[in-house]
């Protein structure tokens, strides 16, 4: 969610990602909230680590994951027609997949339970369907565009 929030933050005020990454470390992360908002008023430690590999990979494969998404929409949906948090979501969703470090399904299934928190018509379903289409094919891509370990370690 929080990779959302600040992909969302980066793109609409055009603010630095780092920026972006250090407000989030210092004044979201770790905090209490209203004992109405979360149970017992806690709101869980976030994944830092994982937050910074998802932002980094989104902003620094942007073009690479915005073409994946022109390509997996319908032709009568352009990406600039997304909702700009749905288009961050994609990108956080996307970004993590480029990371490698979580199993494709669930990346679905957890951006699509962030998706059912910002809308409430036929998104979340756009959100099984794109991210199942474009992960497979962002991730193959991406294994394809790297050197194999033997490759690696010829240089050596």
């Amino acid at each position: 969610m929080a990779a959302v929030q600040a992909l969302f933050q980066i793109e609409q005020n055009e603010d630095r990602a780092e920026s972006v990454v250090q407000q989030f470390m210092v004044h979201r992360f770790g905090t209490t909230l209203n004992n109405d908002s979360y149970e017992e008023g806690y709101v869980p430690e976030p994944d830092t680590r994982l937050f910074v590999s998802v932002v980094k990979e989104a902003v620094s494969h942007r073009s690479l994951i915005l073409d994946q998404l022109a390509a997996t929409l319908p032709a009568t949906w352009p990406v600039t027609r997304l909702d700009p948090v749905l288009r961050a979501l994609f990108m956080a969703a996307l970004g993590e997949a480029l990371a490698g470090e979580v199993p494709a399904s669930v990346i679905i299934n957890e951006y699509m339970d962030i998706a059912h928190g910002f809308f409430s018509g036929d998104e979340p379903k756009l959100v099984n369907g794109v991210l199942d289409t474009a992960i497979k094919q962002l991730t193959s891509t991406e294994k394809n565009q790297r050197p194999s370990e033997a490759e690696d370690n010829k240089a050596d």
